[in-house]
C-alpha cells in the first residue's frame, strides 16, 4: 500500500493545476530596495520548509504590489515527469503553506509541497532569459538542463 501514495500525490497535483496566467514586467519602486534590507528575517530550517535566496527576496519585493506573492506549483509535464510553475496570486487557499522571508512571500499548496519540501527558490538572471527556480531540492532524483523539469525520487 506505501506505493499508492506516491500515486496519489501525482493525481493531486494534476487536479490543483490552475491555467497559468501571463506574466508580466514591473518596474522596482522607489525605496524598495530600503524596505527589502530593513526586514531581513530568515525561518527556521526544518522539515517541510522552504527558503528564499536573497535575489528571490529582492525581486519579490521589486515586481510584488500590495497582497500579492509568489506562488510555486508542481504539475506534471516537462521533459522529466513534473515541472515547477511560478505565478504571482493574491489568494491564499485553505491547503496553502506561507513562507515569508524578508517581507518576501512564497506560497505553495500542500500538495505540491510534498514535492519541494526542504527546496530553495531563486530568482537567477541571465543575459537570454531571468527567473525563479528551484534549487536544492531534496524530493528531486533529477533534473533537466533548464532547470523547470524534474523526476521524484521513489
Amino acid at each position: 500500500m506505501a506505493a499508492a501514495r506516491p500515486l496519489s500525490l501525482t493525481a493531486a497535483a494534476f487536479r490543483a493545476a490552475i491555467p497559468w496566467p501571463r506574466g508580466r514586467l514591473l518596474a522596482p519602486s522607489p525605496g524598495l530596495l530600503t524596505r527589502w534590507e530593513a526586514t531581513s528575517s530568515v525561518p527556521e530550517s526544518g522539515e517541510g520548509q522552504i527558503r528564499l535566496t536573497d535575489s528571490c527576496v529582492q525581486r519579490l519585493l521589486e515586481i510584488t504590489e500590495g497582497s500579492e506573492f509568489l506562488r510555486l506549483q508542481v504539475e506534471g509535464g516537462g521533459c522529466s515527469g513534473f515541472q515547477y510553475k511560478f505565478s504571482l496570486d493574491t489568494v491564499i487557499n485553505p491547503d496553502d503553506r506561507v513562507f515569508e522571508q524578508g517581507g518576501a512571500r512564497v506560497v505553495v499548496d500542500c500538495d505540491s509541497l510534498a514535492f519541494v519540501k526542504g527546496a530553495q527558490v531563486d530568482f537567477s538572471q541571465e543575459l537570454i532569459r531571468s527567473s525563479f527556480q528551484v534549487l536544492n531540492n531534496p524530493q528531486a532524483q533529477q533534473g533537466c538542463s533548464c532547470g523547470s523539469s524534474f523526476s521524484i525520487k521513489i
